[in-house]
């Protein structure tokens, strides 16, 4: 397989692309590089005004719009705000292992910014998606534990990082079982996952965790870290690549860290399907978000 860099992007002239947390980072570097190639490129971040100066270093139609993934009521009006067919939606944005707080809606920070926000806005967007969708993890998902009886860390005690592993974990288990709903339905869109391996981004440098900040910085980031385009590149990979759907893609250079993406392994438990069937009744009770196409019917015939 042919090393995928930002040229491997083709032509998206007449395509639109939604990207969650495009003011920074991956996301910024991911929606730089779609509108580069001439897509829409709607920048969903929580601070219009970073948006406003992330796209202000970009090239092409970029539009600023508001999304707080930490708040359904954002999560909805942002849906409710688009109205045309969407080609690509990007899961990026994301935290990383701050103190316990929780969202607007009660959940847990992490479980509910980075997995029930995404869900919500998938399944809300999924009438007018004609592509794919992108569900960003990470390689902390095979630390992750699923626990489904008390996700929002209310009957144990909190560990930041055992709830950051949790909630990529769930992007996974997700991601796989939309594809498995999609295809179901008869639906022509693909859902793809990826991870960007180690990246110096301001997800790493702005971790609470004390002993995991000296780690990379004296560590892991001078010795093995890329750069957030290196760390995007998964992610672009998997919104363009000729790939099948529920593809996980990452880095498969020096310790998984490095470029040269391509397909990778996940964990057993990111590939049990009745954990992700659990998982999703789960978040369509939490959220009132539901799945919005019905199953087709056996010998139907997709249009």
């Amino acid at each position: 397989m042919a090393t995928f860099t930002l040229q491997s992007v083709p032509d998206l002239t007449g395509t639109t692309a939604i990207v969650t947390g495009a003011n920074t980072g991956l996301g910024r570097v991911t929606a730089r590089a779609l509108a580069a190639q001439g897509a829409r490129v709607l920048l969903a971040v929580r601070s219009t005004d970073k948006g406003q100066r992330a796209a202000a270093t970009m090239t092409g139609d970029v539009e600023v719009r508001r999304l707080d993934l930490a708040d359904l009521t954002s999560v909805r009006s942002f849906a409710a705000g688009v109205q045309e067919p969407v080609d690509l939606l990007v899961n990026n944005a994301g935290l990383m292992v701050p103190p316990l707080g929780h969202t607007a809606d009660g959940f847990e920070l992490q479980f509910g910014t980075n997995h029930l926000g995404h869900f919500a806005l998938t399944n809300l967007l999924l009438p007018r998606l004609r592509g794919r969708v992108v569900t960003v993890s990470s390689h902390a998902h095979r630390a992750g534990r699923i626990d489904l009886e008390d996700p929002h860390w209310e009957h144990r005690p909190y560990r930041p990082f055992g709830a950051y592993g949790q909630s990529k974990l769930a992007n996974l288990l997700f991601a796989g079982e939309l594809q498995r709903r999609l295809a179901a339905a008869g639906s022509e869109v693909l859902s793809m996952s990826a991870h960007p391996g180690l990246a110096t981004t301001d997800l790493l440098r702005t971790t609470d965790l004390r002993w995991f900040s000296v780690f990379t910085e004296r560590v892991a980031l001078r010795m093995f870290a890329q750069d957030d385009v290196g760390g995007a590149l998964p992610t672009l990979h998997a919104a363009v690549g000729d790939l099948p759907g529920n593809s996980y893609i990452g880095p498969r250079g020096r310790l998984r860290a490095q470029r040269d993406s391509g397909p990778v392994g996940r964990s057993r438990r990111a590939s049990d399907v009745e954990t992700a069937r659990r998982l999703w009744s789960l978040s369509e009770e939490l959220t009132g978000v539901a799945f919005p196409f019905p199953a087709r019917a056996a010998g139907a015939t997709a249009h």
